[in-house]
């Protein structure tokens, strides 16, 4: 018989834009050829997927993987391999790197470095910044591009864009979505002094409830003066979910597993593991990101993997750096969610597949729909693991969730049509590739 497929996923249960059921899927040449009844005989390579949910592959908006300059806390590599040991097929990886990505020349590095060499396939935010501003129409065009990221609260890095003009700037010359870390940088400065030596908890007192709301206002304001669209990151506070909500015109907005888990009290056993920016919050705020979930403000889910040592994480509160690895335990965390009734695995796909081709323009990727990129994260629902920092692929080799017994569990990494990762091992050499947006075709 000839061969029709390269490779088919027999037996399992395909999860995407038209609904969940027992479908196959036939890849030729990277792409999704076929999906439905497929006969086995007609593929090169058969995968058995039965008892198993075929997923789009998902798509992790947010990452630090820390290359170049930094990398003792991870590098493009051990990020990557990170990302398909917890079923993520795609990540769009920050500027705050040593140089930092703010010309094409630093892109430009950074894809020579992750081509090939990095596991998953990946693309670069730029930072915005008061020198480039005037170019960031032509940075979040060039091939690699996430778009452009703003820092307006200091975060870890040098990236650092405060005032309204500098914004307002940024904004007027963007074309495509732009991200912002969205603190107001001014009360930060005014409440320093509201950090207590050792005391981790004291973190989102410092960095309160009014610094993300009065930034993510001015942020939503500056933005429909300048005709622009925006995407707010780690959505922190219940508050900047009812406000969003009615500024969805212009304003996207993440949600990380990070705070839809943890809650202010864990700081008494988990301390500065779970310091980031913006902090871990009161349980109210929680169950205010749940109800954007539910209702459907929350547009995408990312991790904000941000790795540091061990040894540096483990320094007395202020030392500490704030951030966190994630990349791994974006998937599993979020499955035991969807076990445990918070959400569906529908919604859950829309969350991290289907919200980030619609946000920024993927070409090719977030749906399993014939032609696409055959691009898959295959999970067993049933599946009970414990986690532990001893199985981290992060090179910081530790975790926040560690301990955390989840029901839910990705099996299988498939990126462009190859096995990348399949019952916790890498199974495929480096292959990435950098990911085409529609807004960037032929530049």
């Amino acid at each position: 018989m000839t061969r029709s497929f390269d490779t088919v996923l027999k037996g399992g249960t395909v999860v995407n834009h038209d609904g969940t059921g027992m479908r196959d899927v036939g890849i030729t040449d990277g792409r999704i050829a076929a999906i439905g009844t497929i006969d086995a005989t007609a593929a090169g390579a058969v995968i058995d997927c039965t008892g198993l949910h075929i997923l789009p592959g998902v798509i992790d908006s947010q990452v630090h993987f820390r290359e170049p300059g930094l990398e003792h806390k991870e590098d493009l590599e051990t990020g990557s391999r990170a990302a398909v040991l917890g079923g993520v097929t795609t990540v769009f990886e920050m500027p705050n790197t040593k140089p930092l990505t703010v010309t094409e020349e630093a892109l430009a590095d950074k894809i020579d470095r992750a081509t090939g060499r990095m596991h998953c396939d990946f693309a670069f935010w730029v930072g915005g910044t008061h020198q480039n501003a005037g170019i960031v129409g032509e940075l979040e065009r060039l091939p690699g591009a996430a778009g452009i990221k703003v820092f307006m609260g200091s975060s870890t890095g040098d990236l650092l864009v405060e005032d309204d003009e500098g914004v307002g700037t940024i904004l007027r010359n963007t074309r495509r979505r732009a991200a912002f870390h969205s603190e107001d940088e001014y009360r930060l400065r005014e409440r320093q002094g509201e950090r207590v030596e050792g005391d981790a908890a004291s973190h989102p007192v410092w960095r309160d409830v009014e610094a993300a709301l009065q930034s993510t206002h001015r942020l939503v304001r500056i933005a429909r003066q300048a005709g622009a669209r925006i995407h707010v990151l780690h959505i922190s506070t219940a508050e900047e979910i009812e406000f969003l909500a009615g500024h969805k015109d212009v304003a996207s907005c993440e949600a990380l597993p990070n705070h839809l888990t943890f809650t202010a009290d864990d700081y008494a056993t988990r301390g500065t593991l779970i310091q980031m920016n913006p902090p871990i919050r009161e349980a109210r705020h929680r169950e205010g990101l749940w109800k954007g979930i539910a209702q459907g403000v929350v547009d995408v889910l990312g991790s904000d993997h941000a790795p540091h040592t061990l040894a540096e994480k483990q320094q007395p509160y202020p030392a500490s750096p704030s951030g966190m690895p994630g990349v791994q335990y974006l998937v599993p965390i979020m499955l035991n969610h969807v076990h445990e009734g918070r959400l569906t695995l529908e919604r859950l796909v829309d969350l991290t597949s289907h919200g980030q081709q619609r946000l920024f323009g993927i070409a090719r990727k977030g749906r399993i729909a014939k032609g696409y990129d055959a691009d898959f994260t295959i999970v067993d629902l049933k599946r009970t693991e414990t986690i532990r920092h001893a199985d981290a692929g992060s090179k910081a080799g530790w975790t926040a969730f560690d301990g955390i017994a989840v029901t839910g569990w990705p099996v299988g990494t498939i990126v462009r049509g190859a096995r990348v990762m399949w019952e916790g091992e890498i199974a495929t050499p480096s292959r990435g590739e950098k990911v085409l947006f529609d807004e960037a075709l032929g530049t």
